[in-house]
Order: C-alpha cells, then structure tokens, then sequence
C-alpha cells in the first residue's frame, strides 16, 4: 500500500528537484489549468499501457498527484504492483498543496 506525502513534505522535497519524479494522473484539461511544474503527465486510463515511460533516476522518489489524491492512490496501487518501489501518494491533490503551499496554483 503505497505512503501518503503532505504538500509540505513534497515542497520540502522538490527543493531538491532531481530527487522526485512528479506524476500527474488528471487528464489533459486538468493539467493545463494546474498543475506542478517539471511534471509528467499520464491519464489513470492510460497508465496500464504507458507506465514504461516513468523514467526514474536512480535515488528518485515518485510522487504521483490528482486534484484531491483518490486517482492518485490508485495509480500508486498499480504502479507499486508493477514492481515500482517507494510510490507515494500527495495526500489531498493539487487542491491541497494550492491550499497549503502555493496560492498561486489555480483552484477547480
């Protein structure tokens, strides 16, 4: 079961930007209203047949975000069953790290 991270957390994380892998799994339109920058976009309904693209660094953690992190967690469920180790989940979305970290992300 993969690890929640709060937005603070991830805040306190992408300081050091080569060390996360950010993935969106909103769709296309959520993602040009909001999204975090550097990140990589994969629909949940396309990461069945897409998931070789994630291109972790070595020592890269991969965070996977959706606007209120239910998507998220079910990727991170997939993904983790697909042998990737470590996924988290940003607990509450992009909603809540435009909440608690950064107002200037847009909110829908």
């Amino acid at each position: 079961m993969p690890d929640p991270i709060r937005p603070t957390e991830l805040r306190d994380r992408l300081r050091e930007p080569l060390k996360v892998y950010l993935l969106d799994v909103r769709q296309p339109d959520e993602h040009a209203f909001a999204h975090l920058p550097g990140d990589q976009l994969i629909p949940l309904d396309e990461l069945a047949r897409r998931a070789q693209e994630i291109d972790l660094a070595p020592g890269q953690t991969l965070v996977v975000y959706c606007h209120h992190g239910v998507r998220s967690w079910h990727a991170a469920c997939y993904l983790e069953n697909q042998g990737f180790e470590g996924v988290l989940s940003l607990h509450g979305g992009i909603e809540a790290y435009s909440l608690e970290v950064d107002p200037a992300i847009p909110r829908y």
